[in-house]
């Protein structure tokens, strides 16, 4: 079973603890990383009406980590922090930041463990909107600040031969899978987070398995 990681090369860690034990796993980083100047972000938190009462905060990546001392300001005293996944988390803890919480493998995760608002969620500028429609939908006030974006980065020759052979391709958000798309076989699973991206992907795709998590492993077996 061959399976294709695409997110940027050492951002892989999670996923690549989920692959089954027997898989060849490859990377094929199908995207970058553009992060923003703090000054910009730093104003954005700045300028809204909640900053300095936000009694939660959400960390949705660990590429969002290093503007975290920026957002601690725009907390209420005893905020609560959210984070998703274990590397954004241990980044976090690294900071000394206590997470109040963990999603194992998307945002919406952490729709039933945050109860206080308003809500401040730090991530990409086309990060998915899945928990900030949960939280509104229950009256909890969301500002979201985007700290950087992710940019395509096409492959070369051997990329697109391992994407070609590939049984599995793990696409994280839209902006892969526009790349990846064109070099998938209509045979190989894909695998998504959640639901914004799974939705992009079946335009064009059939097979789809939507999930991130620990028992991804198990799930891929069955395949």
């Amino acid at each position: 079973m061959n399976i294709v990681l695409t997110r940027e090369r050492g951002r892989n860690e999670s996923l690549a603890s989920w692959m089954p034990s027997d898989a060849t796993v490859f990377e094929v980083p199908l995207t970058t990383t553009r992060f923003y100047d703090e000054a910009p972000v730093a104003g954005e938190m700045n300028s809204s009406p909640d900053y300095g009462s936000f009694r939660s905060l959400v960390v949705t990546s660990a590429r969002s980590v290093p503007y975290v001392s920026l957002a601690l300001g725009a907390l209420a005293t005893g905020a609560e922090v959210f984070s998703v996944g274990p590397v954004t988390t241990r980044s976090l803890v690294e900071r000394g930041v206590s997470v109040t919480a963990q999603a194992a493998g998307v945002a919406a995760e952490l729709a039933s463990e945050i109860s206080r608002g308003p809500v401040l969620v730090l991530g990409a500028k086309s990060m998915r909107d899945d928990l900030t429609v949960l939280l509104r939908a229950r009256g909890l006030v969301v500002v979201v600040v985007a700290c950087y974006e992710t940019v395509a980065t096409p492959p070369d020759d051997e990329g697109e031969r391992t994407l070609r052979e590939a049984h599995i391709v793990v696409i994280g958000a839209p902006s892969a899978w526009a790349v990846a798309a064109p070099f998938v076989g209509p045979e190989a699973w894909v695998v998504v987070p959640g639901a914004t991206t799974s939705a992009v992907v079946r335009e064009r795709h059939e097979r789809v398995l939507e999930g991130w998590g620990p028992s991804l492993a198990d799930r891929l077996t069955t395949l």
